[in-house]
C-alpha cells in the first residue's frame, strides 16, 4: 500500500523544488516501510511527443525545469536512505515501438535538449541509479551505447554509480558491460 502523490508534470508545474524534495521524501519513507531498497524514479525524459503514454511521469519539455525537478526528487529519495534511480537515459519520449524504435538526434540537440536534464540531476544529487531506456540512440541500443554510457555519463560527467539497462532490453549483455553498463535487467 502506498499513497498517490501527484505525478511529476503536476509537481513541476509548481516550479517548487522544495515541494518536490518533501513529497518523494515522504514516498521514500513509504519505499522502506515496504522493506524496498531501489526507487525507480524520477523519469525524466523531455515531453515532446503529446500522444506519449508515460509523459505524466515526465517532469516538462523543458531539460532545465527537468533536471532541477528531478535533482530534488533525488535528494529527497535518498535523504531516507533509498536509492534513486533516474531513467530513461535517453531519448525516450515515446511507447509506440519503444523496443525497436531509433531516435536519430544531432549533437546540439542531444545535449542541449534530451541530455541536460539528467546532466543537472546527476551533478546536483548523485544519485545512486541510472536506467537506460529500450530505444536506440542514434544506431545503437541505449545500454550498450558506449558513446552515451562511458563517454558521456561515465567520463564527462564522472558517474560510478550503478548503471541498469530497463526490464527487457533488446540490447546484447556484452556490449551493454564494454559499454559501462553494470547490470541487464531483469
Amino acid at each position: 500500500t502506498s499513497t498517490a502523490f501527484p505525478c511529476c508534470t503536476m509537481i513541476a508545474s509548481s516550479w517548487n523544488t522544495e515541494i518536490a524534495e518533501l513529497t518523494a521524501a515522504a514516498g521514500a519513507e513509504e519505499a522502506a516501510e515496504n522493506q524496498f531498497g531501489v526507487w525507480l524514479t524520477p523519469a525524466l525524459n523531455i515531453h515532446r511527443n503529446f500522444l506519449c503514454g508515460r509523459n505524466f511521469e515526465y517532469f516538462s519539455e523543458d531539460p532545465f525545469i527537468s533536471g532541477k525537478m528531478a535533482a530534488a526528487v533525488v535528494k529527497g529519495i535518498q535523504s531516507k536512505g533509498i536509492s534513486a534511480c533516474v531513467k530513461h537515459f535517453a531519448c525516450n519520449n515515446k511507447e509506440d515501438n519503444r523496443y525497436e524504435s531509433d531516435s536519430i538526434v544531432s549533437e546540439r540537440a542531444l545535449r542541449e535538449i534530451y541530455l541536460k536534464g539528467f546532466e543537472i540531476a546527476i551533478s546536483e544529487s548523485k544519485p545512486l541509479c541510472v536506467m537506460t531506456s529500450y530505444n536506440k540512440l542514434n544506431g545503437h541500443y541505449s545500454p550498450e551505447n558506449y558513446d552515451l554510457i562511458k563517454g558521456i555519463l561515465r567520463d564527462e560527467w564522472g558517474y560510478s554509480g550503478l548503471v541498469i539497462s530497463d526490464w527487457g532490453s533488446r540490447s546484447e549483455i556484452y556490449r551493454d558491460i564494454l559499454a559501462g553498463s553494470n547490470i541487464h535487467m531483469p
